[in-house]
Protein backbone atom coordinates (compact mmCIF):
# COMPACT_ATOMS: atom_id res chain seq x y z
CA UNK A 1 0.00 0.00 0.00
CA UNK A 2 1.83 3.67 -0.80
CA UNK A 3 2.71 5.65 1.99
CA UNK A 4 0.89 8.39 0.22
CA UNK A 5 -2.54 6.85 1.28
CA UNK A 6 -2.50 4.29 3.80
CA UNK A 7 1.37 3.95 4.93
CA UNK A 8 0.14 2.33 8.65
CA UNK A 9 -2.35 -0.71 8.45
CA UNK A 10 -5.33 -0.18 10.99
CA UNK A 11 -3.37 -2.58 13.53
CA UNK A 12 -0.39 -0.70 13.41
CA UNK A 13 -1.97 2.72 13.86
CA UNK A 14 -4.06 0.63 16.91
CA UNK A 15 -0.49 -0.28 18.10
CA UNK A 16 0.62 3.22 17.69
CA UNK A 17 -2.38 4.32 19.69
CA UNK A 18 -1.79 2.19 22.66
CA UNK A 19 1.82 3.96 22.84
CA UNK A 20 0.53 7.34 23.07
CA UNK A 21 -2.09 6.29 25.84
CA UNK A 22 1.01 5.22 28.16
CA UNK A 23 0.13 1.46 27.82
CA UNK A 24 3.47 0.12 25.49
CA UNK A 25 6.69 1.23 25.64
CA UNK A 26 7.83 3.28 22.01
CA UNK A 27 10.57 1.95 20.42
CA UNK A 28 13.41 5.33 21.20
CA UNK A 29 12.67 8.47 23.65
CA UNK A 30 14.16 11.39 22.68
CA UNK A 31 14.29 13.62 25.49
CA UNK A 32 14.98 17.12 26.37
CA UNK A 33 16.02 18.45 22.73
CA UNK A 34 14.96 21.82 22.09
CA UNK A 35 12.71 21.14 18.89
CA UNK A 36 11.95 23.11 15.75
CA UNK A 37 7.99 23.62 15.97
CA UNK A 38 6.79 25.22 12.41
CA UNK A 39 3.63 25.89 13.14
CA UNK A 40 4.44 28.10 15.92
CA UNK A 41 7.27 29.42 14.51
CA UNK A 42 9.57 28.82 18.03
CA UNK A 43 11.45 26.40 18.85
CA UNK A 44 10.26 24.08 22.10
CA UNK A 45 12.20 21.70 24.55
CA UNK A 46 10.25 18.47 24.34
CA UNK A 47 10.04 14.54 24.34
CA UNK A 48 9.80 12.70 21.39
CA UNK A 49 8.27 9.32 21.37
CA UNK A 50 8.99 7.36 18.64
CA UNK A 51 7.03 3.54 17.68
CA UNK A 52 9.65 2.15 15.33
CA UNK A 53 9.04 4.63 12.35
CA UNK A 54 6.71 7.04 13.69
CA UNK A 55 6.40 9.74 15.94
CA UNK A 56 3.73 9.47 18.56
CA UNK A 57 3.75 12.35 20.76
CA UNK A 58 5.53 15.61 21.65
CA UNK A 59 5.52 16.74 24.71
CA UNK A 60 6.36 17.89 28.16
CA UNK A 61 5.56 13.37 29.27
CA UNK A 62 7.82 11.15 29.39
CA UNK A 63 6.64 7.44 28.95
CA UNK A 64 5.33 4.70 32.13
CA UNK A 65 7.13 1.86 29.25
CA UNK A 66 10.56 2.02 28.13
CA UNK A 67 11.02 -1.47 28.12
CA UNK A 68 13.72 -2.39 25.51
CA UNK A 69 12.84 1.57 24.53
CA UNK A 70 16.38 2.96 23.55
CA UNK A 71 16.32 6.63 25.46
CA UNK A 72 18.69 9.00 23.57
CA UNK A 73 19.36 11.78 25.87
CA UNK A 74 19.05 15.31 23.58
CA UNK A 75 19.43 18.29 26.38
CA UNK A 76 21.32 21.03 24.74
CA UNK A 77 20.81 19.49 21.26
CA UNK A 78 17.88 21.00 18.73
CA UNK A 79 15.98 18.82 16.46
CA UNK A 80 14.75 19.59 12.84
CA UNK A 81 13.11 17.53 10.33
CA UNK A 82 14.78 15.49 8.04
CA UNK A 83 15.53 17.74 5.15
CA UNK A 84 14.19 17.46 1.78
CA UNK A 85 16.18 18.10 -2.13
CA UNK A 86 12.87 19.27 -4.19
CA UNK A 87 14.40 18.57 -7.09
CA UNK A 88 17.03 15.57 -7.91
CA UNK A 89 18.29 14.50 -10.98
CA UNK A 90 19.68 11.30 -8.93
CA UNK A 91 21.75 9.95 -12.56
CA UNK A 92 24.13 12.34 -12.63
CA UNK A 93 26.88 9.51 -12.50
CA UNK A 94 25.60 8.48 -9.18
CA UNK A 95 22.68 6.23 -8.41
CA UNK A 96 19.36 7.33 -6.46
CA UNK A 97 20.54 4.71 -3.91
CA UNK A 98 24.48 5.66 -3.72
CA UNK A 99 23.01 9.51 -3.54
CA UNK A 100 20.51 8.63 -0.97
CA UNK A 101 22.90 6.74 1.25
CA UNK A 102 25.15 9.58 1.04
CA UNK A 103 23.16 12.82 1.61
CA UNK A 104 21.66 11.07 3.81
CA UNK A 105 24.42 10.91 6.30
CA UNK A 106 24.43 14.87 5.84
CA UNK A 107 20.60 14.95 7.04
CA UNK A 108 18.83 15.08 3.69
CA UNK A 109 17.02 12.69 3.71
CA UNK A 110 14.15 13.21 1.06
CA UNK A 111 14.88 13.12 -2.69
CA UNK A 112 12.14 14.15 -5.39
CA UNK A 113 13.86 12.70 -7.94
CA UNK A 114 13.66 13.17 -12.34
CA UNK A 115 12.29 9.86 -13.52
CA UNK A 116 14.00 10.77 -17.08
CA UNK A 117 16.38 7.85 -16.60
CA UNK A 118 13.69 5.56 -15.81
CA UNK A 119 12.17 6.59 -18.99
CA UNK A 120 15.23 5.80 -21.00
CA UNK A 121 16.99 2.48 -19.59
CA UNK A 122 13.55 0.55 -18.16
CA UNK A 123 10.58 -0.85 -19.40
CA UNK A 124 6.71 0.45 -17.46
CA UNK A 125 7.31 -2.92 -15.41
CA UNK A 126 10.91 -2.59 -14.30
CA UNK A 127 10.12 1.58 -13.81
CA UNK A 128 7.45 0.88 -11.28
CA UNK A 129 9.20 -1.98 -9.93
CA UNK A 130 12.33 0.51 -9.65
CA UNK A 131 9.78 2.84 -7.34
CA UNK A 132 8.38 0.52 -5.39
CA UNK A 133 11.71 -0.94 -4.16
CA UNK A 134 13.08 2.15 -3.32
CA UNK A 135 10.13 2.92 -1.62
CA UNK A 136 11.27 0.29 1.38
CA UNK A 137 14.41 2.39 1.70
CA UNK A 138 15.03 3.74 4.97
CA UNK A 139 15.44 7.64 3.16
CA UNK A 140 11.85 8.90 1.07
CA UNK A 141 12.02 8.95 -2.56
CA UNK A 142 9.57 10.66 -4.87
CA UNK A 143 9.39 11.30 -8.32
CA UNK A 144 8.84 13.51 -11.10
CA UNK A 145 6.59 12.41 -14.07
CA UNK A 146 8.83 14.22 -17.38
CA UNK A 147 6.52 15.70 -19.79
CA UNK A 148 9.59 15.63 -22.90
CA UNK A 149 13.14 14.28 -22.40
CA UNK A 150 15.15 17.74 -23.26
CA UNK A 151 16.64 15.92 -26.55
CA UNK A 152 15.82 15.03 -30.24
CA UNK A 153 14.93 10.87 -28.92
CA UNK A 154 14.26 9.50 -32.50
CA UNK A 155 11.46 7.30 -30.60
CA UNK A 156 10.03 10.12 -28.41
CA UNK A 157 6.84 9.15 -28.93
CA UNK A 158 6.97 5.49 -28.15
CA UNK A 159 8.24 6.52 -24.71
CA UNK A 160 5.99 9.34 -24.44
CA UNK A 161 2.88 7.39 -25.17
CA UNK A 162 -0.41 8.56 -23.88
CA UNK A 163 -0.70 5.01 -22.10
CA UNK A 164 2.77 5.58 -21.01
CA UNK A 165 2.00 9.12 -19.51
CA UNK A 166 -0.95 7.86 -17.60
CA UNK A 167 0.86 5.14 -15.62
CA UNK A 168 3.93 7.89 -14.74
CA UNK A 169 1.01 10.24 -13.19
CA UNK A 170 -1.37 8.50 -11.93
CA UNK A 171 1.06 6.69 -9.90
CA UNK A 172 1.93 7.61 -6.13
CA UNK A 173 4.87 7.76 -6.22
CA UNK A 174 4.87 10.83 -8.48
CA UNK A 175 4.53 13.77 -6.82
CA UNK A 176 4.53 16.34 -9.47
CA UNK A 177 5.02 17.18 -13.28
CA UNK A 178 7.76 18.46 -14.87
CA UNK A 179 10.57 20.25 -15.03
CA UNK A 180 8.78 21.76 -17.67
CA UNK A 181 11.77 22.33 -20.33
CA UNK A 182 9.61 22.11 -23.26
CA UNK A 183 7.20 24.87 -22.32
CA UNK A 184 7.80 26.53 -25.64
CA UNK A 185 5.78 23.57 -27.86
CA UNK A 186 2.75 24.60 -25.32
CA UNK A 187 2.72 28.43 -26.56
CA UNK A 188 2.95 26.88 -30.16
CA UNK A 189 0.00 25.16 -29.52
CA UNK A 190 1.01 21.46 -28.33
CA UNK A 191 -2.62 20.32 -26.79
CA UNK A 192 -1.36 16.55 -25.75
CA UNK A 193 1.56 18.66 -23.25
CA UNK A 194 -1.36 20.67 -22.15
CA UNK A 195 -3.18 17.65 -21.39
CA UNK A 196 -0.68 15.90 -19.67
CA UNK A 197 -0.27 19.29 -17.37
CA UNK A 198 -4.46 18.95 -16.77
CA UNK A 199 -4.07 15.27 -15.75
CA UNK A 200 -1.24 16.07 -13.18
CA UNK A 201 -3.24 18.91 -11.62
CA UNK A 202 -6.53 16.79 -11.92
CA UNK A 203 -4.57 14.36 -9.74
CA UNK A 204 -3.78 17.13 -7.34
CA UNK A 205 -0.16 16.89 -8.05
CA UNK A 206 2.49 19.65 -8.66
CA UNK A 207 3.61 20.79 -12.40
CA UNK A 208 7.43 22.51 -11.88
CA UNK A 209 8.64 24.55 -13.99
CA UNK A 210 11.96 25.14 -15.91
CA UNK A 211 11.77 28.98 -17.47
CA UNK A 212 15.23 30.54 -17.28
CA UNK A 213 15.18 34.12 -18.24
CA UNK A 214 11.37 34.45 -18.59
CA UNK A 215 9.06 37.81 -19.14
CA UNK A 216 6.54 38.27 -16.53
CA UNK A 217 4.21 37.97 -19.62
CA UNK A 218 5.41 34.41 -20.23
CA UNK A 219 5.46 34.05 -16.40
CA UNK A 220 1.76 34.63 -16.71
CA UNK A 221 0.94 32.36 -19.50
CA UNK A 222 3.07 29.44 -17.77
CA UNK A 223 0.71 30.09 -14.46
CA UNK A 224 -2.36 29.34 -16.72
CA UNK A 225 -1.11 26.47 -18.25
CA UNK A 226 -0.63 25.06 -14.76
CA UNK A 227 2.75 25.89 -13.46
CA UNK A 228 3.29 25.81 -9.67
CA UNK A 229 6.69 26.64 -9.20
CA UNK A 230 10.24 27.39 -10.74
CA UNK A 231 14.22 26.90 -9.70
CA UNK A 232 15.68 29.21 -12.78
CA UNK A 233 15.48 32.70 -11.09
CA UNK A 234 18.86 34.58 -10.91
CA UNK A 235 18.81 37.45 -9.14
CA UNK A 236 16.56 38.54 -6.53
CA UNK A 237 14.41 40.60 -8.86
CA UNK A 238 13.41 37.11 -10.97
CA UNK A 239 12.82 35.89 -7.43
CA UNK A 240 10.54 38.85 -6.51
CA UNK A 241 8.43 38.70 -10.03
CA UNK A 242 7.99 34.97 -9.43
CA UNK A 243 6.52 35.83 -6.09
CA UNK A 244 4.69 38.98 -7.22
CA UNK A 245 2.82 35.81 -9.64
CA UNK A 246 2.29 33.14 -7.12
CA UNK A 247 4.66 30.96 -7.63
CA UNK A 248 6.47 28.97 -5.24
CA UNK A 249 10.08 29.55 -5.86
CA UNK A 250 13.47 27.26 -5.24
CA UNK A 251 16.51 29.39 -4.49
CA UNK A 252 19.19 27.22 -6.58
CA UNK A 253 22.82 26.63 -5.86
CA UNK A 254 24.56 24.28 -7.86
CA UNK A 255 27.82 23.57 -9.83
CA UNK A 256 27.33 25.82 -12.21
CA UNK A 257 24.73 27.95 -11.16
CA UNK A 258 26.04 29.25 -7.50
CA UNK A 259 23.39 31.73 -6.87
CA UNK A 260 21.95 31.45 -4.12
CA UNK A 261 24.31 33.93 -2.13
CA UNK A 262 23.19 36.72 -4.87
CA UNK A 263 19.65 35.96 -4.64
CA UNK A 264 19.62 35.99 -0.91
CA UNK A 265 21.23 39.53 -0.66
CA UNK A 266 18.95 40.57 -3.64
CA UNK A 267 16.55 39.44 -1.62
CA UNK A 268 17.09 41.70 1.46
CA UNK A 269 17.54 44.58 -0.64
CA UNK A 270 14.04 43.90 -2.12
CA UNK A 271 12.63 43.42 1.71
CA UNK A 272 11.35 39.99 0.88
CA UNK A 273 10.76 39.23 4.25
CA UNK A 274 7.98 36.67 3.96
CA UNK A 275 9.85 33.05 3.27
CA UNK A 276 6.87 30.18 3.26
CA UNK A 277 6.62 29.81 -0.25
CA UNK A 278 10.55 29.54 -1.07
CA UNK A 279 12.64 26.45 -0.34
CA UNK A 280 16.13 25.47 -1.63
CA UNK A 281 17.84 22.95 -4.13
CA UNK A 282 20.68 21.76 -5.61
CA UNK A 283 19.67 21.17 -8.94
CA UNK A 284 21.07 17.76 -9.58
CA UNK A 285 25.47 18.80 -8.80
CA UNK A 286 27.76 16.32 -9.99
CA UNK A 287 29.32 14.52 -7.72
CA UNK A 288 32.29 16.19 -6.32
CA UNK A 289 29.75 19.11 -5.63
CA UNK A 290 28.25 17.25 -2.80
CA UNK A 291 31.48 16.15 -0.64
CA UNK A 292 30.43 18.71 2.30
CA UNK A 293 26.69 17.51 1.83
CA UNK A 294 23.54 18.48 0.55
CA UNK A 295 20.91 20.64 1.73
CA UNK A 296 23.18 21.53 4.94
CA UNK A 297 25.26 23.33 3.05
CA UNK A 298 22.59 25.40 1.44
CA UNK A 299 21.40 25.70 5.16
CA UNK A 300 24.59 26.87 6.07
CA UNK A 301 24.86 29.87 3.30
CA UNK A 302 21.39 31.26 4.54
CA UNK A 303 22.37 31.44 8.07
CA UNK A 304 25.72 33.34 7.04
CA UNK A 305 23.47 36.04 4.75
CA UNK A 306 21.09 36.51 7.92
CA UNK A 307 18.13 34.14 7.19
CA UNK A 308 16.70 33.10 10.70
CA UNK A 309 17.80 29.84 11.74
CA UNK A 310 13.43 29.05 11.70
CA UNK A 311 13.18 30.56 8.16
CA UNK A 312 16.14 28.45 7.02
CA UNK A 313 15.51 24.97 8.49
CA UNK A 314 11.79 25.64 7.35
CA UNK A 315 13.13 26.26 3.64
CA UNK A 316 14.51 23.02 4.00
CA UNK A 317 12.09 20.99 4.57
CA UNK A 318 8.64 22.20 5.92
CA UNK A 319 8.23 24.50 3.01
CA UNK A 320 8.74 21.76 0.67
CA UNK A 321 6.10 19.25 2.58
CA UNK A 322 3.61 21.16 2.60
CA UNK A 323 3.90 22.78 -1.40
CA UNK A 324 4.17 19.01 -2.44
CA UNK A 325 1.24 18.02 -0.25
CA UNK A 326 3.05 15.65 2.22
CA UNK A 327 2.91 17.50 5.14
CA UNK A 328 1.38 14.57 6.92
CA UNK A 329 4.09 12.75 6.52
CA UNK A 330 7.07 15.03 6.27
CA UNK A 331 8.50 18.28 7.27
CA UNK A 332 7.46 18.57 11.16
CA UNK A 333 8.17 17.07 14.30
CA UNK A 334 4.47 16.35 15.17
CA UNK A 335 2.51 13.33 15.93
CA UNK A 336 2.22 11.24 13.21
CA UNK A 337 5.06 11.98 10.87
CA UNK A 338 7.72 9.82 9.70
CA UNK A 339 10.48 9.74 12.66
CA UNK A 340 13.00 11.12 10.37
CA UNK A 341 14.63 14.15 12.24
CA UNK A 342 18.12 15.80 12.39
CA UNK A 343 20.12 16.26 15.59
CA UNK A 344 22.09 19.57 15.90
CA UNK A 345 24.87 20.82 17.90
CA UNK A 346 23.67 24.18 18.14
CA UNK A 347 21.22 25.95 15.58
CA UNK A 348 23.56 27.95 13.78
CA UNK A 349 24.97 24.51 12.40
CA UNK A 350 23.19 22.57 9.89
CA UNK A 351 25.55 19.41 9.42
CA UNK A 352 23.53 17.08 11.96
CA UNK A 353 25.62 14.67 14.56
CA UNK A 354 22.78 12.00 14.56
CA UNK A 355 20.24 11.48 11.98
CA UNK A 356 17.11 8.94 12.13
CA UNK A 357 15.33 8.52 9.09
CA UNK A 358 11.55 6.34 9.17
CA UNK A 359 13.34 5.37 12.70
CA UNK A 360 16.22 4.12 11.42
CA UNK A 361 19.70 5.64 12.49
CA UNK A 362 21.41 6.79 9.60
CA UNK A 363 24.22 8.51 11.59
CA UNK A 364 24.36 8.52 15.19
CA UNK A 365 26.70 10.51 17.48
CA UNK A 366 28.52 12.04 14.36
CA UNK A 367 29.34 8.03 12.81
CA UNK A 368 27.53 6.80 9.82
CA UNK A 369 25.78 3.90 10.70
CA UNK A 370 24.67 1.27 7.63
CA UNK A 371 21.34 0.98 7.14
CA UNK A 372 21.03 1.13 3.71
CA UNK A 373 20.41 -2.47 1.97
CA UNK A 374 21.89 -2.98 -1.48
CA UNK A 375 19.49 -2.71 -4.78
CA UNK A 376 20.05 -6.22 -7.10
CA UNK A 377 20.50 -3.76 -9.86
CA UNK A 378 19.72 -6.11 -12.67
CA UNK A 379 16.33 -7.08 -11.25
CA UNK A 380 15.37 -3.54 -11.67
CA UNK A 381 16.80 -3.26 -15.37
CA UNK A 382 20.17 -1.89 -14.84
CA UNK A 383 23.72 -3.85 -16.37
CA UNK A 384 26.66 -3.01 -17.71
CA UNK A 385 26.75 -1.63 -21.13
CA UNK A 386 27.29 -4.20 -23.91
CA UNK A 387 27.56 -3.11 -27.26
CA UNK A 388 27.37 -5.66 -30.14
CA UNK A 389 28.94 -3.51 -32.41
CA UNK A 390 32.03 -2.00 -33.63
CA UNK A 391 33.69 1.28 -34.53
CA UNK A 392 35.47 1.59 -37.13
CA UNK A 393 37.45 4.26 -38.87
CA UNK A 394 35.11 4.75 -41.25
CA UNK A 395 32.53 6.13 -38.78
CA UNK A 396 34.85 9.03 -37.89
CA UNK A 397 34.86 10.77 -41.26
CA UNK A 398 34.39 14.79 -40.48
CA UNK A 399 33.22 16.64 -43.23
CA UNK A 400 30.25 19.05 -41.49
CA UNK A 401 30.47 22.92 -42.48
CA UNK A 402 28.95 23.79 -39.21
CA UNK A 403 30.37 23.22 -35.73
CA UNK A 404 29.65 23.60 -32.02
CA UNK A 405 31.88 25.88 -30.00
CA UNK A 406 31.29 26.44 -26.36
CA UNK A 407 30.09 29.57 -24.79
CA UNK A 408 30.46 28.01 -21.71
CA UNK A 409 29.90 24.60 -19.85
CA UNK A 410 26.22 24.39 -21.53
CA UNK A 411 25.47 26.96 -24.00
CA UNK A 412 26.84 26.29 -27.58
CA UNK A 413 27.03 28.50 -30.36
CA UNK A 414 26.98 27.74 -33.75
CA UNK A 415 30.15 28.78 -35.85
CA UNK A 416 31.49 27.96 -39.90
CA UNK A 417 34.04 24.95 -39.66
CA UNK A 418 37.22 26.60 -41.54
CA UNK A 419 39.82 23.67 -40.31
CA UNK A 420 40.32 21.09 -42.38
CA UNK A 421 38.85 18.31 -40.65
CA UNK A 422 39.75 15.06 -43.10
CA UNK A 423 43.09 14.16 -41.88
CA UNK A 424 43.49 11.51 -38.50
CA UNK A 425 44.59 14.56 -36.63
CA UNK A 426 44.00 17.74 -35.73
CA UNK A 427 46.69 20.30 -34.52
CA UNK A 428 47.27 20.23 -30.87
CA UNK A 429 47.43 24.22 -31.09
CA UNK A 430 43.99 24.47 -32.65
CA UNK A 431 41.31 25.06 -29.72
CA UNK A 432 39.41 22.21 -32.02
CA UNK A 433 37.85 18.40 -31.89
CA UNK A 434 36.77 15.85 -33.42
CA UNK A 435 33.06 15.32 -32.05
CA UNK A 436 30.99 12.80 -32.35
CA UNK A 437 27.67 10.94 -31.03
CA UNK A 438 27.03 7.25 -32.07
CA UNK A 439 23.68 5.43 -31.22
CA UNK A 440 24.51 2.82 -28.24
CA UNK A 441 22.39 0.48 -30.64
CA UNK A 442 24.91 1.44 -33.52
CA UNK A 443 22.50 2.08 -35.84
CA UNK A 444 23.08 5.89 -36.44
CA UNK A 445 25.96 8.77 -35.60
CA UNK A 446 26.46 12.36 -36.11
CA UNK A 447 29.83 13.68 -36.72
CA UNK A 448 30.84 17.13 -36.07
CA UNK A 449 33.38 19.68 -34.91
CA UNK A 450 33.37 20.93 -31.40
CA UNK A 451 35.54 24.64 -30.39
CA UNK A 452 36.32 25.56 -27.01
CA UNK A 453 36.51 22.13 -25.08
CA UNK A 454 39.72 21.41 -24.76
CA UNK A 455 43.67 21.89 -26.78
CA UNK A 456 45.08 18.67 -25.80
CA UNK A 457 42.42 15.38 -25.36
CA UNK A 458 43.77 13.03 -28.04
CA UNK A 459 40.94 10.92 -27.18
CA UNK A 460 37.52 10.84 -24.42
CA UNK A 461 34.54 8.48 -24.50
CA UNK A 462 31.74 8.78 -22.56
CA UNK A 463 28.69 6.39 -22.43
CA UNK A 464 27.40 9.16 -20.34
CA UNK A 465 25.08 11.74 -22.26
CA UNK A 466 21.26 13.13 -22.33
CA UNK A 467 20.48 9.96 -24.55
CA UNK A 468 22.50 7.34 -22.95
CA UNK A 469 24.03 7.24 -26.58
CA UNK A 470 27.52 7.51 -26.75
CA UNK A 471 29.76 10.73 -26.97
CA UNK A 472 33.24 10.76 -28.56
CA UNK A 473 35.67 13.86 -28.48
CA UNK A 474 39.19 14.29 -29.20
CA UNK A 475 42.52 15.28 -31.25
CA UNK A 476 43.88 12.41 -32.60
CA UNK A 477 41.09 9.65 -34.20
CA UNK A 478 43.25 6.28 -33.20
CA UNK A 479 42.96 7.64 -29.53
CA UNK A 480 39.08 8.14 -29.97
CA UNK A 481 39.13 4.24 -30.70
CA UNK A 482 41.11 3.15 -28.29
CA UNK A 483 38.60 5.55 -25.45
CA UNK A 484 35.88 3.47 -27.15
CA UNK A 485 37.21 0.21 -27.13
CA UNK A 486 38.57 0.48 -23.42
CA UNK A 487 34.59 2.01 -22.22
CA UNK A 488 32.91 -1.02 -24.26
CA UNK A 489 34.99 -3.39 -21.84
CA UNK A 490 34.62 -2.01 -18.89
CA UNK A 491 30.70 -1.81 -19.49
CA UNK A 492 29.87 1.51 -19.82
CA UNK A 493 31.72 4.66 -18.72
CA UNK A 494 33.79 7.66 -19.24
CA UNK A 495 37.57 6.99 -20.97
CA UNK A 496 40.69 9.41 -21.42
CA UNK A 497 43.36 8.21 -23.68
CA UNK A 498 46.33 9.37 -25.07
CA UNK A 499 47.37 7.32 -27.67
CA UNK A 500 46.31 3.75 -27.19
CA UNK A 501 47.19 4.52 -23.32
CA UNK A 502 44.34 5.22 -20.61
CA UNK A 503 45.18 8.17 -18.90
CA UNK A 504 41.79 7.66 -16.36
CA UNK A 505 38.20 5.62 -16.49
CA UNK A 506 35.33 5.63 -14.62
CA UNK A 507 33.32 2.41 -15.23
CA UNK A 508 29.20 3.35 -15.23
CA UNK A 509 27.94 -0.24 -14.57
CA UNK A 510 24.60 0.99 -14.62
CA UNK A 511 22.98 0.64 -17.91
CA UNK A 512 26.25 2.94 -19.11
CA UNK A 513 25.00 6.28 -17.20
CA UNK A 514 25.53 5.43 -13.87
CA UNK A 515 27.70 4.08 -11.47
CA UNK A 516 27.18 1.57 -9.12
CA UNK A 517 29.69 2.15 -6.51
CA UNK A 518 29.92 4.35 -3.20
CA UNK A 519 29.64 8.56 -3.86
CA UNK A 520 32.96 8.63 -1.96
CA UNK A 521 34.98 6.68 -4.40
CA UNK A 522 32.73 8.41 -7.32
CA UNK A 523 33.74 11.72 -5.56
CA UNK A 524 37.70 10.96 -6.48
CA UNK A 525 37.44 8.99 -9.40
CA UNK A 526 35.75 12.51 -10.75
CA UNK A 527 37.53 14.39 -9.01
CA UNK A 528 40.65 13.08 -11.32
CA UNK A 529 39.20 13.46 -14.25
CA UNK A 530 38.23 17.03 -14.14
CA UNK A 531 42.01 17.46 -12.93
CA UNK A 532 42.77 15.68 -16.08
CA UNK A 533 40.66 17.60 -18.66
CA UNK A 534 42.04 21.06 -17.00
CA UNK A 535 45.70 19.81 -17.40
CA UNK A 536 44.34 19.43 -21.14
CA UNK A 537 42.57 23.24 -21.53
CA UNK A 538 39.16 22.33 -20.07
CA UNK A 539 38.52 26.17 -18.30
CA UNK A 540 34.77 25.70 -17.81
CA UNK A 541 32.94 25.40 -14.65
CA UNK A 542 31.62 21.75 -14.86
CA UNK A 543 32.72 19.08 -17.45
CA UNK A 544 29.97 16.48 -16.54
CA UNK A 545 27.61 19.19 -16.59
CA UNK A 546 29.21 19.57 -20.35
CA UNK A 547 28.99 16.17 -21.47
CA UNK A 548 25.63 16.13 -20.16
CA UNK A 549 24.03 18.90 -21.86
CA UNK A 550 25.74 18.60 -25.40
CA UNK A 551 22.31 17.16 -26.69
CA UNK A 552 20.09 18.98 -24.06
CA UNK A 553 17.66 21.13 -26.79
CA UNK A 554 16.27 23.26 -23.74
CA UNK A 555 19.00 25.52 -23.75
CA UNK A 556 20.14 27.49 -26.63
CA UNK A 557 21.55 27.80 -29.28
CA UNK A 558 22.55 24.62 -30.98
CA UNK A 559 23.02 20.72 -30.15
CA UNK A 560 23.67 17.33 -31.86
CA UNK A 561 21.02 14.82 -31.01
CA UNK A 562 20.14 11.81 -31.60
CA UNK A 563 18.35 13.22 -34.67
CA UNK A 564 21.11 15.43 -35.97
CA UNK A 565 22.24 18.81 -35.64
CA UNK A 566 19.47 20.82 -33.50
CA UNK A 567 18.86 25.08 -33.65
CA UNK A 568 17.19 25.39 -31.21
CA UNK A 569 15.87 28.33 -31.02
CA UNK A 570 14.17 27.36 -34.93
CA UNK A 571 13.36 24.17 -33.63
CA UNK A 572 14.62 22.70 -36.87
CA UNK A 573 17.01 19.14 -37.67
CA UNK A 574 20.16 21.33 -39.75
CA UNK A 575 22.17 18.64 -40.27
CA UNK A 576 20.21 15.15 -39.66
CA UNK A 577 21.96 11.65 -38.26
CA UNK A 578 23.73 9.44 -40.32
CA UNK A 579 22.37 5.53 -40.53
CA UNK A 580 25.52 3.42 -40.41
Amino acid sequence: MSEEKFYWKSSKIREQIDIASQKAAPTILLKNGTCLNPYLNQWLTANIWIYEDRIVYVGDELPDHTEGTEIVDCKGQWIVPGYIEPHAHPFQLYNPHSLAKYTGEFGTTTLINDNMNLILNCDKKKALTFMKRFKNLPVHTYWWARLDLQTEIQDEDKLMAPDQMKNWIENDCVVQGGEMTGWPRLLAGDDLMLHYIQEIKRQRKRMEGHFPGASESTLTKMKLFGADADHEAMTGEEVLNRLKLGYHVALRHSSIRPDLPVLLEDMKKLNITHFDHLFFTTDGSPPAYYEEGMTNVLIKIALEHGISPMDAYKMASFNIANYYSIDHLLGSLTPGRFATLNILSNPEEPLPVSVLSKGEWLKKGGGAVNAMPKVKWEELGFSPLQLDWELTADDLQFSMPMGLKMKNAVIMEPYTVTIDSSFDELPMESDESFLALIDKKGKWRINTVLRGFAKNIHGFASSYSTSGDIILIGKNKKAMLAAFKRMNEIGGGIVLTAGKEVLHEIPLHLNGGASALDMPILIEQVRKLDYLLRERGYRFDDPIYSLFFLSSTHLPYIRITPRGIYDVKKKTILFPSIMR
